[in-house]
């Protein structure tokens, strides 16, 4: 992030310290976050992984083979902690303490212009192509599709499921939109089943503002 520092540690070591305390923590937070067991045992997995990996290869670190292993195993467990953390952290109210547990700063409550994100997106989709919606969007009200200044875009949540989901929380598939408008490219087989889509917008300081409406689509 260019702007405001990120929650990732840029130490691997850090980065496993991290992960062993959501491994520790987030099963007494399961009622409040609803996070599954199967989402812990994935995330136990792959700080085992990551582990085993960089153990290999600081036995020996001129293998090049064990070095790439390492950073494809902390890539994993990364990109696994931030999709934890987007899908789970956000949907439900966290005590100081509680993101202290998870090894995580409490999220910035002071309401300034640069911190608040205040904005609501508005969107319409549309069909361009076979296995492809078209996602316009902007700021609600606003006459023009520009993203706010010092914002990264709009998060894309979506899920294709045969009901309305409950609320944002469903939808569980995700990108990051830098400009309007983005398009969504889905599988064959997807063909005829409906997708569910709401979006929020994030700043750069990785603070997101509130959902949209949740839209759906047919994929056509």
């Amino acid at each position: 992030m260019a702007h405001g520092r990120d929650w990732m540690p840029t130490r691997r070591e850090d980065v496993l310290a991290m992960a062993h305390a959501w491994i520790n923590t987030l099963p007494s937070l399961k009622p409040i976050l609803e996070v599954t067991d199967a989402e812990i045992s994935e995330l136990t997995d792959l700080t085992e992984d990551a582990e085993r990996a960089q153990a290999a290869w600081l036995q020996n670190r001129g293998d090049r083979v064990l070095a790439a292993r390492a950073r494809q195993a902390f890539a994993a467990l990364t990109n696994f902690m931030r999709t934890l953390r987007r899908r789970r952290f956000f949907f439900y109210p966290l005590t100081p303490a509680q993101w202290l547990s998870l090894n995580l700063e409490p999220p910035d409550t002071t309401r300034t212009e640069h911190i608040e994100v205040s904005e609501v997106v508005e969107y319409e989709l549309r069909l361009r192509n076979i296995r492809e919606i078209l996602i316009n969007f902007w700021v609600k009200g606003s006459e023009n599709r520009a993203k706010p200044v010092g914002y990264d875009g709009a998060v894309i949540i979506w899920q294709i499921l045969d009901e309305p989901p409950d609320g944002p929380h469903n939808l569980t598939e995700h990108t990051m939109a830098s400009r309007t408008p983005h398009a969504l490219e889905f599988r064959e087989e997807d063909r005829g089943k409906t997708v569910y889509i709401a979006l929020a917008w994030q700043n750069e300081r990785g603070n997101l503002g509130a959902w949209s409406e949740i839209q759906s689509a047919i994929i056509p």
